[in-house]
């Protein structure tokens, strides 16, 4: 049995606000639950939030983080904070790994190790929610792999902090944290599906990296890296380097080709600095080859609708009862006032009336190219719709 329930809230008052987002979930989903999960606004005050939602939740067991725009049924939304409540038969199995900020791998890894040791059946899924600004968010989801192997499924998304790039914050129980991943294992009997697609084309010539360390991509064709953004918008590193190059180039990210991946695997820029660096989302390893991609809102949305099609037909024939949206904040800023069309597309495949919550994200967690099975190979994405639903 999957029953669900969401609600959410934009009170002006952080403590009232997740106790209404908590009790409208609570009501839907029955009076009980055996897990909530919060995506919440960073413009509230974050202990409140959580204040709040544990006046209603009490001893319920709770995960979650900060965002940049929460997503329900209702459409998405900013400034606010979403509340899901989770009434199954299920078992849901929580840990924690800290210290991204100096090694994500490890982090990844602890967290999955305290899942797999807490579990009393073993999980089939596992669910993250990483700190969005990680030194390495790819070497989280290998720490992960390393406990329950590498071609188990892993979803989730990386935390934002409403577009700043400063800090982010992740919910464990009653405790605000930050620098740390959350993950949750699921076992018992259910189905699920996940789509991944993001629709961004490539432009212009390949290009190979020739030096890189982790997330940082040192050199393009043995050229400091950030000339690629310097010959395409004409301006000078000096201009690039003065805030986040995230706000410029969103739109613009690399794609990296990536074997038995249908799309290139996309890398956000967050920041360059004066020596031409930049530094990625995650990882671009060297050797790789790599492309400037450019995002259209048709693609986009189609995209998503895609997504979902590959989501329901992996259920085969099971009943969607929830869908998580893991969407990356750069979607939301290309889209505009079109954002809403995004989750449409998904709710004219998957249901308007099914339990839906996600948020925008600095970065996905998914299997390359929505596959599952022996072939299933979880991965770290950006810019990226990242689909998951449970059935029954």
């Amino acid at each position: 049995m999957i029953k669900a329930g969401v609600g959410r809230s934009n009170n002006p008052d952080a403590i009232k606000a997740g106790a209404e987002a908590c009790q409208q979930a609570m009501n839907q989903a029955g009076g009980k639950a055996d897990l909530v999960i919060i995506f919440s606004t960073v413009a509230y005050d974050q202990k409140k939030i959580l204040e709040g939602v544990k006046f209603v939740s009490k001893e319920i067991p709770l995960v979650g983080c900060s965002d940049s725009g929460e997503i329900t049924a209702e459409g998405p939304t900013s400034k606010y904070v979403a509340v899901i409540a989770l009434n199954t038969d299920l078992e849901w199995t929580i840990g924690i790994g800290k210290g991204t900020d100096k090694d994500s791998f490890q982090a990844g890894k602890e967290a999955a190790e305290q899942v797999k040791k807490k579990a009393k059946a073993p999980p089939s899924l596992f669910l993250m929610f990483l700190d969005g600004l990680a030194e390495n968010g790819a070497a989280a989801v290998r720490g992960i792999q390393e406990i329950f192997g590498k071609h188990f499924p892993i979803m989730g998304g990386s935390a934002g902090d409403d577009f700043a790039f400063k800090k982010t914050f992740q919910y464990y129980n009653d405790q605000v944290l930050t620098n740390t991943v959350i993950g949750v294992g699921i076992s018992g009997k259910f189905s699920f599906g996940v789509g991944v697609r993001h629709g961004w084309e490539p432009i212009g010539l390949p290009m190979k990296v020739t030096k890189s360390k982790g997330g940082v991509l040192k050199e393009l064709n043995n050229q400091p890296a950030l000339r690629i953004y310097e010959d395409y918008f004409g301006k000078k590193a000096e201009e690039l380097t003065k805030e986040p190059i995230a706000r410029m180039a969103y739109t613009y990210p690399l794609g990296m080709s990536v074997k038995g991946s249908p799309e290139l695997l996309i890398r956000d820029v967050i920041i360059a600095n004066e020596k031409g660096e930049i530094t990625c989302a995650a990882e671009i390893p060297e050797g790789s080859e790599i492309r400037l991609m450019l995002g259209d809102p048709d693609n986009a949305i189609q995209a998503a609708k895609e997504a979902a099609e590959g989501a329901l037909s992996q259920l085969k024939g099971a009943e969607p009862k929830v869908i998580f949206v893991f969407d990356c904040m750069a979607r939301n800023k290309l889209l505009g006032s079109r954002i809403g069309e995004e989750i449409v597309a998904i709710q004219s495949v998957l249901g308007r009336e099914t339990p839906l919550i996600g948020f925008y994200t600095y970065g996905e967690q998914a299997p390359l190219g929505g596959v599952l099975g022996p072939e299933c190979f979880s991965v770290f994405h950006n810019e990226t719709m990242a689909l998951l639903v449970l059935g029954e």
